[in-house]
């Protein structure tokens, strides 16, 4: 792979064979099967992690919603599921066969109209990438067009995620309220509970979050991806000189939130349930926290800052489970004023210079010409 600024560099290549061998060789072999959904599920939060990169290391807008989009992309996949589960055979002991079981509960006697396309696998990928992005347009039209940015971008986003999660809840009679949506049993027919497929989606996710982390490093590797970075520097430079500077955060912000949604879907599909709990003003600030222990100018340290964060959250929550919270606050905090530019800026700082120096040492050495007597014939000099 050509190095240049769009494609990748040598060391990069080399961080990509191992991020895949780590998560597509190591993993498979030394976990087992729960083990491994653990980490698939992880890995979903990875690609929201990859939005942030883009979002805030690079654009400089930082927003405590990504929940939202996660969400939407979640239960997009789980509506589609949750119908496939609802066949009037699996549910004729219902009162409205056909239909959600929250739903029957709830008196409700017929599928509401926004439910029906999910009726349909190729409608509902396209509603989970098509909602966030228009969701993520409308949010961003309205604060980026009235040059609302820093602080108060990061508070209008988590209030937003607080009046979806309320919706949400509310509607119980159309989202599942605050059970959310449960009972996913197939795929097309595809029973997604046992194991072995939990280990094809397990790959699957793998597969999708490679090919969104290339994708994030050739937007950051181009000439917009250069833009962002003089956005975030020099904004008012960046308008002066004739660049409209909303137009561009709109789009990173939209593209955000399609990875964000991606990794939703994929949660549903690997754990088998969507809830509220994970659209919040709690899982977008964790999210934010994933981010930046990994380090927010890398994609590569978001993954290990994802992957390192929830294995942490897991094992402490199992001992301590009322503190994970504070610990999870104390390391956000301790992130930010020990190393600010997270695992990826321990890695550039000191294990990066020790392998540079061993590769300089396995380099051969340039052999300089020998030197020409000034007494030589001309045709020796010329050679």
């Amino acid at each position: 792979m050509r190095s240049g600024n769009i494609f990748l560099k040598r060391n990069e290549v080399v961080f990509v064979v191992i991020l895949s061998a780590l998560l597509l060789v190591v993993f498979p072999m030394a976990l087992d099967s729960f083990r491994l959904n653990l980490v698939g599920k992880y890995l979903t939060y990875a690609f929201v992690a990859l939005g942030l990169v883009l979002c805030w290391g690079n654009a400089g807008i930082l927003s405590l919603g990504q929940g939202i989009f996660f969400g939407l992309g979640g239960y997009g996949m789980a509506m589609f599921l949750k119908l496939e589960a609802s066949s009037p055979e699996h549910t004729a002991i219902q009162s409205t066969p056909g239909i959600p079981d929250f739903m029957d509960w709830n008196q409700i006697t017929e599928l509401p109209a926004f439910w029906l396309p999910f009726h349909s696998l190729t409608l509902t990928i396209v509603a989970i990438l098509v909602v966030p992005a228009v969701f993520a347009w409308i949010i961003g039209v309205a604060m980026f067009k009235r040059r609302v940015g820093g602080v108060y971008f990061a508070i209008i986003t988590q209030a937003i995620a607080a009046i979806l999660t309320i919706l949400i809840v509310g509607q119980q009679g159309y989202t599942g309220g605050i059970n959310g949506i449960t009972d996913l049993r197939t795929l097309k027919g595809w029973d997604i509970r046992t194991d072995f497929a939990k280990e094809v989606l397990y790959f699957v996710n793998v597969a999708l979050l490679l090919g969104c982390l290339l994708l994030a490093q050739f937007v950051r590797r181009s000439k917009y991806g250069r833009i962002l970075v003089a956005i975030r520097d020099k904004e008012d430079r960046v308008r002066f000189s004739g660049y409209d500077v909303s137009n561009f955060k709109i789009f990173i912000f939209c593209f955000a939130s399609v990875l964000a949604a991606i990794g939703g879907a994929m949660f549903t599909l690997q754990v088998g349930f969507m809830s509220p709990s994970f659209v919040g003003i709690v899982p977008s600030i964790e999210m934010v926290i994933y981010c930046a222990v990994g380090g927010r100018l890398s994609l590569f340290g978001a993954v290990y800052g994802t992957l390192f964060v929830n294995y942490a959250k897991t094992i402490f929550s199992e001992s301590f489970p009322e503190l994970w919270l504070f610990a999870m606050g104390a390391l956000f905090i301790g992130v930010v004023m020990a190393f600010p530019n997270g695992l990826a800026g321990l890695w550039q700082a000191y294990a990066q210079p020790w392998f540079d120096r061993i590769g300089q040492r396995g380099a051969p050495r340039p052999i300089s010409p020998a030197p020409i007597s000034p007494t030589a014939a001309p045709a020796e000099r010329r050679t």
